[in-house]
């Protein structure tokens, strides 16, 4: 922060009019989003439901394992059919966004959270 200060101070002190401050910092701000928009976002996958956060629980992210009662199969769905599955079971619901239960069941099915993605 006191660089950025000194930097202004000094350019203020060498007579810069206000037009090439202005221009001076447009342009840093520019390398700084060229620079930031190169980096690309690295993948980081969360198995514990209490380390997610709450909006990303019941969202497109989040990975679920569906286990039928009725058929014996597995799939796995998201958190978005997840939460519908959960029907009026706010109980529940709250208990998972808040990470103290990662599964519930329903009268054909069992649904366990198995991950979320998100890129830092």
């Amino acid at each position: 922060m006191k660089d950025k200060e000194e930097d202004i101070e000094q350019m203020l002190l060498n007579n810069a009019s206000l037009d090439d401050l202005i221009k001076a910092r447009i342009e840093k701000e520019f390398r700084e989003a060229e620079e930031k928009s190169k980096k690309k976002p690295k993948p980081v996958t969360i198995t514990d439901i209490s380390k997610v956060p709450q909006n990303l629980i019941f969202s497109k992210e989040s990975v679920f394992k569906l286990f039928n009662r009725q058929t014996k199969s597995e799939t796995y769905i998201n958190g978005i059919q997840a939460e519908s599955l959960l029907g009026i079971q706010d109980s529940v619901r709250e208990k998972m966004k808040k990470g103290e239960t990662s599964s519930f069941a329903t009268d054909d099915a069992y649904v366990k959270f198995d991950r979320v993605t998100v890129y830092e």
